[in-house]
């Protein structure tokens, strides 16, 4: 089996799967064919990482919206519709959408108006959770990011992707609140999860919200 090999000052090997390709990282000391052997042991385990790349890379590909097809907002699915005379918007019930446009037309105005709905209720739901933990966050901005779904700067600004506005209200939460923590923590430290826990008990279980959506999303490219 073919692999990249990368060498450094790790003690421990390990293997990654990127864009369809077999990553190894090993110590520097470590010999060739101790290398080999281990990813021999681990082939099954690599060839089937590789079968659910190649599937969530044909899922992507093949992603598309369109006219009466749905998208996820706040955990509920709703339909896109064709709406004449009207801006890219959310009435309450659909995705209101002007006809005619093709389908990467339509995700980019779907994508404005996640977008527009993220700011809009994430700096809401930010004043609430500040107030109750007794933060003070200089700005809430909304961003594109893929895989991080929140970000606390050194400058007090909490960030969201838009992307957080697909997950459930309770998922929401969660990443609110954890980057509000981060303004008294910036650390992952056991007082940090403390702050957390003090607000969201059952954060662990908002957590497991957050991995599944981010598994959908794996096999939906909102990028094209």
């Amino acid at each position: 089996m073919s692999f990249t090999l990368i060498r450094s000052k790790r003690k421990t090997i390990a293997i990654y799967i990127r864009g369809g390709s077999v990553e190894v990282r090993a110590p520097l000391r470590m010999s060739k064919r101790d290398i080999d052997r281990f990813v021999a042991l681990k082939e099954r385990w690599i060839t089937d990482k590789l079968t659910q790349s190649r599937e969530r890379a044909e899922k992507r590909e093949a992603f598309t919206l369109g006219y009466g097809d749905s998208v996820t907002l706040q955990g509920a699915q709703y339909a896109i519709t064709a709406r004449s005379g009207a801006q890219a918007d959310f009435d309450g019930k659909v995705f209101c959408i002007p006809p005619g446009l093709e389908p990467e037309q339509i995700k980019r105005l779907c994508i404005q108006v996640y977008r527009h709905l993220a700011k809009t209720y994430l700096t809401r739901l930010v004043a609430v959770y500040a107030e109750q933990m007794g933060a003070a966050p200089a700005a809430v901005k909304i961003n594109g990011a893929k895989t991080r779904w929140g970000s606390c700067s050194s400058k007090r600004s909490v960030n969201f992707s838009w992307r957080l506005m697909m997950a459930d209200n309770s998922v929401i939460d969660y990443v609110v609140v954890h980057e509000l923590a981060h303004l008294s923590e910036m650390n992952h430290s056991p007082r940090f999860w403390a702050i957390v826990e003090s607000i969201l008990p059952d954060y662990r279980e908002r957590q497991k919200g957050l991995r599944a959506l981010q598994k959908r999303l794996s096999c939906e490219d909102w990028e094209r």
